[in-house]
């Protein structure tokens, strides 16, 4: 722990980290939501002709959906598609994913309440930086959340120009923090994300609780990485001790 840290400082040419704010992704992290989603991009792709399996779901998760659908057809129909066409199809993708959810409701992920309790407890803000533009999660969010998570500390896929795994969403979320990067640290699961978080120069903390190898989030950037929520939530005043 002590050796990430230092390495983190040295790479970015920062004095110190001194958190003031942590940043969350949503789906895989505060949420086990990406069952649903793999699916979801799996039966709404296939619906269009192209192949989607659950892996690609989790290889492009924390991309706003509209660019994840110009990524593939570009691939597979070897063509670009218009902003509505592709509006279009992830509108359906978002219908299933709304089904999916009602058939089997996305459970908040092990050990995530306990974290925010110390985070908050210990006066740091909690801000939520996702590609998500799914109302239903959104609105859950704050219902499971009240008094932890709030509407003015999020950012969604209607908030940036760029998702992840430009910076952007980040970079934007530490403006609403109102902090710099060695004041901030983000908690990831997807290697998109944790690519994000690392070109903002975050001290980035990966929890892989999908299939990818942690190899990835490694290579991605990932100062940290924990198998599961509660892992982490166990060992974050050691952190703060640091």
């Amino acid at each position: 722990m002590n050796k990430a840290i230092q390495q983190y400082l040295e790479r970015h040419g920062f004095g110190h980290l001194s958190p003031k704010a942590v940043l969350f992704d949503m789906d895989g992290v505060i949420y086990n939501s990406m069952p649903n989603h793999a699916k979801a991009w799996n039966e709404a792709m296939n619906s269009y002709g192209l192949n989607m399996p659950f892996s690609m779901a989790y290889e492009y998760e924390g991309m706003r959906g509209i660019e994840t659908i110009k990524v593939i057809t570009r691939q597979q129909w070897k063509r670009e598609v218009s902003d509505e066409e592709a509006t279009k199809m992830y509108q359906h993708k978002s219908r299933l994913f709304a089904t999916h959810c009602q058939e089997t409701p996305a459970t908040i992920m092990p050990g995530v309440k306990s974290l925010m309790q110390q985070i908050k407890a210990q006066g740091m803000k909690i801000c939520v930086v996702t590609g998500s533009g799914q109302h239903t999660l959104l609105n859950k969010l704050q219902n499971d959340f009240d008094g932890m998570v709030c509407k003015d500390l999020m950012v969604t896929a209607f908030d940036v120009k760029h998702g992840k795994p430009n910076p952007e969403p980040y970079i934007i979320g530490m403006q609403k923090c109102g902090v710099e990067p060695w004041e901030t640290i983000v908690i990831e699961n997807a290697p998109l994300g944790v690519r994000a978080a690392h070109a903002a120069h975050c001290f980035t903390i990966a929890v892989n609780t999908g299939p990818l190898p942690a190899a990835m989030l490694i290579k991605e950037g990932a100062d940290l990485v924990y198998s599961k929520m509660e892992m982490l939530s166990d060992d974050w005043q050691k952190l703060m001790d640091v």
